[in-house]
């Protein structure tokens, strides 16, 4: 039966190692620590969003974020007691009042949120905890950081709304250092100006995984981060942080297949030679061979995407599986739920272990995730 594996001794090494690299920083100017908040969100990164929630929590983690208001609901559902910030800013009452009564933190990053959160604040005669967000250049929640005076009238309007942060989010970290050191430059002045003007931002926070990891000098009061407890990041590995979670399954059909016949759709493969095949239950359903989107905006982009596509094609079949150890070359396009593998000349029968390395985070949320 197959599983997303979750390595519990290789996530609490990336915990540790996590904490650690945060405290390189020196204390804020109230003496805490940076803190860590833990983003959950695609189902805790494939892990089984709420199972990996207790087990960061188990760890010393004890601030977490989501992008989904089921998600916030699930894990209070779940019992998890610790702060839960939403990510995303709205402005449909009865989300703002679901997420209250949940006492989930919510993102103001407009007017339009800010009224909304007020009137159902007013309604329930409670003081709403919420962060402000501010878009320094991303173009999605958050009130643009050059309207500071709409910032500034808008929060000292608010009446039944707490603001304990207030936050950022860059949009190329892994990739565009000088662009995330211009949106950190205009989050920085724009916390500035709604200080003079009186506003308590509350802790601070800009850094994802790969500003964490790349920019220590922009912790600030707090860090976000998601992928840095997979260890599944897009760039060079400087924390030595360990790759959590793979795709196991097991042979269920081995055949042999005559030379010169086709395997799989579309006909792109076809056998030189009489081939001993395997037939493994996985696909692109669970995440093989799973791409991520290709931003085509840039040139350079590009450029970049054709030379790959151009050189995929003149290379060889390059997509592999291990079965008891043994590299084993997958046939064909990758289907919706199987894959062929050649298994010839190999000592390997059916009911064998098959292990695909993927990313858990494309796996489909019905797979059973075992924790080891």
């Amino acid at each position: 039966m197959k599983a997303v594996v979750v390595q519990k001794e290789d996530l609490r090494y990336n915990i540790e190692k996590i904490k650690e690299f945060a405290k390189t920083n020196m204390p804020d100017d109230n003496g805490n620590n940076v803190k860590i908040i833990a983003v959950v969100k695609c189902n805790g990164y494939g892990l089984d969003m709420v199972q990996y929630t207790k087990f960061l929590h188990d760890n010393g983690i004890d601030f977490f974020a989501v992008s989904d208001i089921e998600d916030a609901i699930k894990l209070r559902k779940e019992g998890i007691e610790d702060k839960i910030l939403m990510l995303s800013s709205t402005a449909i009452e009865q989300e703002v009042k679901e997420l209250v009564a949940n006492n989930i933190i919510i993102t103001i990053g407009s007017k339009e949120a800010a009224k909304v959160a007020e009137k159902v604040g007013q309604e329930l005669n409670c003081n709403i905890k919420a962060h402000l967000k501010i878009d320094t250049g991303f173009g999605r929640y958050g009130f643009v950081y050059t309207n500071e005076n709409e910032i500034i009238e808008t929060v000292k309007n608010m009446q039944n709304v707490k603001i304990e942060g207030t936050f950022s989010h860059f949009s190329n970290a892994y990739y565009d250092d000088k662009y995330t050191k211009t949106q950190f430059d205009r989050f920085i002045n724009c916390v500035a100006t709604l200080k003079e003007n009186g506003i308590k931002t509350g802790m601070l926070h800009i850094c994802n995984t790969s500003a964490f990891i790349k920019f220590p000098e922009m912790h600030l009061n707090a860090v976000r981060l998601g992928s840095a407890f997979t260890g599944l990041i897009a760039f060079k590995n400087s924390l030595g942080l360990r790759k959590i979670g793979y795709l196991k399954s097991n042979v269920t059909e081995i055949k042999e297949l005559p030379a010169k016949f086709n395997v799989g759709y579309s006909n792109i493969y076809e056998t030189k030679n009489k081939t001993r095949v395997a037939i493994i239950p996985c696909g692109y359903i669970d995440g093989v061979n799973v791409e991520v989107g290709k931003d085509m905006l840039r040139p350079i982009d590009k450029i970049r995407y054709l030379v790959g596509d151009i050189k995929a094609l003149f290379r060889k079949q390059a997509l592999y599986v291990s079965i008891n150890g043994k590299k084993c070359r997958i046939l064909g396009r990758v289907g919706t739920y199987h894959v062929t593998v050649d298994i010839t000349g190999k000592d390997i029968k059916i009911g064998d272990e098959a292990i695909f390395n993927t990313s858990p985070k494309f796996v489909d949320s019905h797979v059973r995730r075992e924790w080891n």
